[in-house]
């Protein structure tokens, strides 16, 4: 037996022994599992196995809160951030990158439920200009200003701008996109202000999100075990119910509750391939349990 091979069983043991929990190392695993791509379950309980980083700095684009090391995913959703970043430098600006997913996918300890297959990425609304790049701590610092007024049930006029629907556009004609998450104030004032309004269809309205655009992209091929979300009416949503949760985000607004952490996601329901995704060796060093 190779000296290797003795120091493997034991992790492969404690992967076949243990459930992939939370607290078991997802939000510190510093590598991802080399391999093909495999994007693993489902948006909010699942894993990645091959997932590649995306590039703090490149064309248009420049990811945000470094320090959290959540800027993973599919090779897809690599290439499509990247083109939305060619595509914001063709116009001027540069987009500041939210969180992706960690190096191996799974339940993040705070922030989101999702972000769990390396199939989800976060935009914030506000951009610098193209040739403007933020120093580490920027990154760090700088808060996420909403677009909302949400006790008057409106967007911000001082801060939103057309440029932030042209890039929600963009993005939603993208057909790798499954859907993109706004606030429902933000949802609403599209549909009041678009003529064509086809392209809202997979713009769906979702508590929060009132700084930025979660983008979520379809299960790709090559991810056999991927479960995709249930799809919804083929129509633009500017309906009632949309109406509802506008006024009860306002509403929220004008009574606000006391603010309470949710809990981090569980992990007990996780695919059972998402132990070894967690527990195995990668080529740049070991998952710590």
């Amino acid at each position: 037996m190779s000296v290797r091979l003795a120091l493997l069983l034991p992790l492969l043991s404690l992967a076949l022994a243990l459930p992939a929990r939370a607290g078991n190392g997802w939000s510190t695993v510093a590598y991802p599992l080399s391999g093909p791509p495999q994007a693993i379950g489902s948006y909010a309980s699942g894993c990645i196995a091959g997932a590649i980083a995306l590039p703090l700095i490149g064309d248009g684009y420049q990811v945000m809160r470094p320090s959290r090391n959540r800027s993973y995913g599919h090779p897809e959703l690599i290439a499509f951030v990247t083109r939305l970043g060619h595509q914001a430098a063709a116009r001027g600006q540069r987009l500041l990158i939210g969180d992706l997913g960690q190096p191996r996918g799974g339940p993040m300890p705070n922030g989101h439920r999702s972000h769990q297959i390396g199939l989800d990425v976060d935009v914030w609304f506000l951009e610098q200009p193209a040739g403007q790049v933020l120093s580490r701590q920027e990154t760090e610092q700088i808060d996420m200003p909403s677009m909302v007024i949400a006790t008057e049930g409106i967007l911000n006029p001082t801060r939103w701008s057309p440029r932030y629907r042209d890039a929600l556009k963009q993005a939603a004609l993208s057909p790798e996109v499954d859907r993109i998450f706004v606030n429902p104030i933000i949802k609403q004032a599209l549909c009041h202000s678009e003529t064509d309004r086809s392209w809202l269809n997979k713009v769906r309205p979702w508590w929060g999100h009132d700084a930025h655009f979660h983008i979520r992209l379809s299960c790709p091929p090559d991810s056999t075990q991927c479960k995709p979300q249930k799809p919804f009416p083929p129509d633009d949503g500017c309906d009632a119910a949309l109406a509802d949760w506008a006024w009860q985000t306002q509403q929220a607004a004008l009574s606000p509750k006391p603010y309470k952490n949710p809990e981090p996601p569980s992990a007990d329901a996780l695919p059972t391939a998402c132990s070894t995704v967690l527990y195995s060796p990668s080529a740049q060093g070991f998952a710590q349990p």
